[in-house]
């Protein structure tokens, strides 16, 4: 009898069951996801620190080069990472995340030979189609490896990813742009992706799904993207979610690309001297600003769930008089110590809108409402963010001349007061909304 039980169990699961259980692997596993998140970040905003240098080779003026690293990227970017999401949703999300690195890392290295900015546009739009197989997958593998206790401290650890890549993109991009040129730098980051993909396809399970909610989730089947859509609609939270999260990303990737070319503009700064600067300020200090978001999130939740949405209005919010007086300063240092605090409170939003977007929808449409939040988030912030940038500092040349990337900044700042506007309305509803989900997947089940 013994025997035939033992014939009955699947090795592989019963392998997954026993990872599942332990800490260290589920700690591991998230290690590994941040790795990746990083290496996105790397060749995504390496175009920021090496954007003056292939301007300057290319002869494009800012509108052309704010289209080079927004909507090039970012409409197929956003736009593949739903259908993708849907797969994910259904298959394997450990081999959708290899496959998509592999695809980044090798299209980062192809920047590296082309020939006219038209074939840059094209190499850049291969990079987006790479990337849009990395987030929504793992954003629903972080949901199904901690519980809802710990999920915003998951995924501030997460996005932690992004400060990571722009510290290597900043500190290493202006080092390697200085002594070996562009071409050389986009082989130098893009190839470790190569390594990192090998090592999320066989050192990774896929997870159950499910596996870490409180209560047990009965097996559906995932639905249609229109279902996934209306049911985010309908809920207000996720509505202001989404929006607060892409007026975020609007500004956020805006001075992201942007201020390396400030800094050289307007201050002077070398490649080298703007690469360790911008290391310091988004990279160390930005990180420890995403990581406390996701700990004082899931912190304070525990005495209200809306602090989830409040800590974001209050970073957000409380920065733009700050992000101001740093554009307006022309003295350098004092600039940079007033900037310590907007580069604090820039990726607050990033924990808590992850995780707030898992827990307002059922278990089997993570990945799509993953995907639906990020393709705004990226198609307005990422697309039109540095475009809108580019575009307002030509508007301005005429009058500014070399400063009207200081004034178009400037500018763009202000929205974080909308932003954070939507974090405040999101809160009114939350603990209604995310009960709302957990009556739909009861029902569902």
């Amino acid at each position: 009898m013994s025997d035939s039980k033992n014939k009955d169990i699947d090795p592989k699961q019963a392998r997954i069951d026993r990872l599942m259980k332990t800490d260290w692997y589920r700690w591991y596993a998230l290690g590994v996801l941040v790795v990746v998140y990083a290496s996105s970040h790397v060749d995504r905003q390496i175009m920021g620190i090496l954007l003056e240098p292939i301007k300057t080779e290319l002869g494009a003026s800012d509108t052309q080069m704010g289209f080079l690293v927004g909507l090039t990227f970012a409409i197929f970017y956003a736009t593949l990472g739903m259908p993708i999401a849907m797969l994910a949703d259904r298959t394997n999300r450990r081999n959708i995340i290899a496959l998509a690195t592999t695809i980044w890392s090798g299209m980062t290295v192809v920047c590296a030979y082309v020939g006219s900015y038209g074939q840059l546009a094209m190499a850049r739009i291969g990079v987006g189609i790479g990337e849009a197989g990395s987030s929504p997958p793992s954003h629903s593998m972080i949901s199904d490896l901690f519980s809802q206790k710990q999920r915003a401290t998951a995924m501030g650890i997460f996005a932690l990813g992004i400060n990571i890549g722009l510290l290597i993109a900043y500190l290493g991009g202006g080092w390697m742009s200085d002594n070996w040129g562009w071409r050389t730098t986009f082989i130098v980051v893009g190839l470790p992706g190569i390594l990192i993909a090998i090592l999320v396809r066989f050192t990774m399970i896929e997870p159950p799904r499910g596996a870490s909610e409180e209560t047990a989730q009965a097996k559906a089947e995932a639905p249609k993207f229109r279902e996934v859509a209306r049911t985010m609609w309908q809920t207000k939270a996720t509505r202001h979610v989404v929006f607060g999260s892409a007026l975020a990303g609007f500004v956020g990737y805006g001075m992201t690309l942007w201020l390396p070319a400030f800094f050289v503009r307007s201050h002077g700064l070398s490649q080298t001297e703007t690469g360790l600067t911008l290391a310091l300020m988004s990279g160390i200090v930005g990180g420890l600003g995403t990581f406390t978001a996701g700990r004082l999130a899931d912190h304070l939740a525990k005495r209200d769930p809306r602090w989830l949405a409040w800590v974001v209005a209050l970073g957000k919010g409380g920065l733009v008089p700050f992000v101001i007086a740093f554009f307006w300063l022309t003295d350098l240092t004092s600039a940079l110590v007033v900037y310590l605090v907007p580069a604090f409170f820039a990726g607050f939003y990033l924990a808590p809108t992850f995780a707030m977007i898992q827990q307002l929808v059922p278990v089997q449409m993570r990945s799509v409402a993953a995907a639906i939040c990020l393709f705004l988030l990226n198609i307005i912030g990422m697309g039109l963010g540095p475009q809108g940038v580019g575009i307002l500092s030509d508007v301005f040349a005429d009058e500014y001349g070399k400063e009207s990337l200081r004034y178009s900044l400037m500018v763009f700042s202000l929205l974080n007061i909308w932003c954070a506007w939507h974090y405040f309305l999101a809160a009114r509803t939350l603990k209604a909304d995310t009960q709302r989900a957990l009556d739909l997947q009861a029902a569902q089940g």
